[in-house]
């Protein structure tokens, strides 16, 4: 721990409490090319109830039938974050809501409405007093079905601010009980940002029984900045995303927001609910249902983040950490030792290893595992932590796969076509196919396909050394689409070719269980 760091924040029982609300299943899936499946929401849901959000912005029910189902199971499952739906200032939208979190320990409806000028000119077609009458009417049907209600004005930071009173007024006279002041286009500046609050929050009749809410967009790379800015102004609840994932640039990123209170604790005098220590697990879940890769510099998660390169920072390192450091890498579940792995380990190694860096495996798994880490560590000279977090990663998502790769040959170079032999086990039965392609892995997709036939289309196809070096492993994500249905997968290996099978076997076992495949789909074609 360093000594910036604070150890207890309980200790000091006057820091106030700053409401987690994450909006990753929402705002962040609105970026283009992260739709998650209901399985991925499910899961990331869950984590985010076990890490302490205090809120989880599940979803838009009006959206799609789909959207709604996954809100009203996350509804169902969650046993300590409140859940919230978003809706439009619409009657349909905010029923809809109502209904997906009804099963909720903790509903809420989230209602917004565009309140600066150039949204109701151009997309509201509204003038500011038909927006007012529709805030008080679908604010207080919001609070018809739920006691806790959210009401966001959107565009607020580009609204003058004797209407944005105006409007907020009304919003709580209607029933509101957390009024959310967004930064929709990322277009403020920390000070006005803070202003603005303090302004609302001193005007508003009735300001002081209800929690001001921040959502702040990174389009001039401010999301953080502001989102302290507005917490200045007396905001306490913050509207983020695991990974600062979102709509354009992106949103404020969670984990840096609750560093940010964590280790400024002696400025700030804040705190929050969230156990730090699972921050980095969460990045890597979203990065991987999203297929959206955390870019190595990111602050708190990125690959890079409590890495030293200089000689410099190396030297200071290794008298006292805090001399480059102002959190500890173990803050965030960062593992702070790089305990190096290779051939000659031990299974008891292995073991302590993969413990430290949060994975509980059982026997079956354990020996799995091992026996894939000894054939990886036999090709590589170094087996590094991030090599073992993938290696066990694309273990545990073969688990329970139907599918299973068991060999495979390509033959590739200048004199095409290039062709691959491939051995798969569908469930007990092995089957081999040879298939030619334009390049090797066309081959080994169109084999695979000759042996499981399916019209599933190939979304995203994605290669990234998880390690330095010309022995590094191979990453391979990879997407498939059918019809409304669409399963990413990860493939892990030294060699390109082998994790390439391997990540587009496992999207075809999700595509397959998704549509409840019979035996009949599944058999040697």
């Amino acid at each position: 721990m360093s000594q910036s760091e604070p150890q207890h924040q309980s200790a000091t029982p006057a820091r106030d409490h700053i409401v987690i609300f994450d909006t990753t299943l929402r705002d962040g899936e609105q970026s283009p090319g992260a739709t998650m499946t209901f399985e991925d929401k499910l899961s990331v849901a869950a984590l985010l109830d076990e890490m302490g959000v205090d809120v989880i912005e599940a979803g838009f029910p009006i959206a799609s039938e789909g959207d709604f189902e996954a809100v009203s199971e996350i509804a169902r499952r969650t046993k300590r974050a409140t859940v919230a739906g978003l809706a439009r200032a619409i009657e349909g939208d905010i029923a809809r809501a109502g209904a997906a979190v009804r099963h909720a320990v903790k509903p809420r409806i989230h209602t917004f409405v565009s309140t600066s000028p150039i949204h109701l000119a151009h997309q509201m077609r509204k003038t500011q007093d038909e927006v007012l009458q529709i805030i008080t009417r679908t604010v207080a049907q919001a609070r018809g079905l739920v006691d806790d209600v959210e009401w966001s004005a959107m565009d607020a930071t580009r609204t003058p601010i004797d209407y944005l009173c105006r409007c907020v007024e009304a919003a709580i006279r209607a029933g509101a009980t957390t009024i959310n002041l967004p930064d929709t286009v990322g277009y403020a500046l920390p000070d006005e940002y803070k202003a603005m609050f303090q302004s609302v929050r001193e005007r508003v009749p009735g300001a002081d029984a209800v929690i001001f809410s921040v959502h702040c967009h990174n389009d001039l790379g401010l999301a953080v900045a502001n989102t302290l800015a507005g917490i200045d102004g007396g905001a306490r609840q913050v509207e983020s995303t695991i990974n600062g994932i979102g709509e354009r640039a992106g949103n404020a990123a969670l984990e840096e927001v609750v560093m940010a209170i964590r280790t400024r604790g002696d400025v700030l005098n804040l705190s929050t609910a969230i156990d730090s220590t699972m921050l980095t697990r969460a990045s890597k879940l979203v990065s991987a249902v999203t297929s959206f890769p955390v870019q190595y510099n990111k602050a708190i998660v990125g690959r890079n983040a409590f890495a030293h390169e200089s000689g410099i920072h190396q030297d200071g390192m290794l008298k006292d950490a805090s001399t480059y450091e102002i959190m500890t890498p173990e803050s965030v579940g960062v593992s702070k030792t790089s305990l190096v792995m290779g051939k000659h380990s031990g299974r008891h190694a292995f073991k302590e290893k993969l413990r430290e860096m949060g994975y509980v495996l059982g026997d079956n798994a354990i020996e799995d595992a091992f026996k894939r880490f000894k054939d990886l560590a036999d090709r590589k000279k170094t087996v590094y932590d991030e090599d073992l977090a993938a290696l066990v990663d694309d273990e545990i998502g073969s688990a329970h796969e139907r599918i299973r790769l068991v060999a495979l040959t390509v033959i590739a170079g200048t004199m095409g076509p290039q062709s691959a032999t491939l051995t798969l086990d569908i469930e007990g039965t092995h089957t081999t196919r040879q298939a030619t392609g334009n390049g090797p892995v066309d081959a080994i997709f169109n084999a695979i396909r000759s042996i499981v036939p399916h019209e599933a289309g190939l979304d995203l196809y994605q290669v990234h050394a998880v390690t330095e070096g010309t022995d590094a492993q191979a990453e391979v994500s990879i997407r498939l689409i059918q019809g409304s249905r669409s399963a990413t997968s990860k493939g892990a290996d030294p060699d390109t070719l082998v994790a390439s099978a391997r990540a587009y076997i496992g999207a075809l076992n999700k595509i397959l269980a998704m549509r409840a495949a019979t035996p009949d789909v599944l058999a040697a074609g």
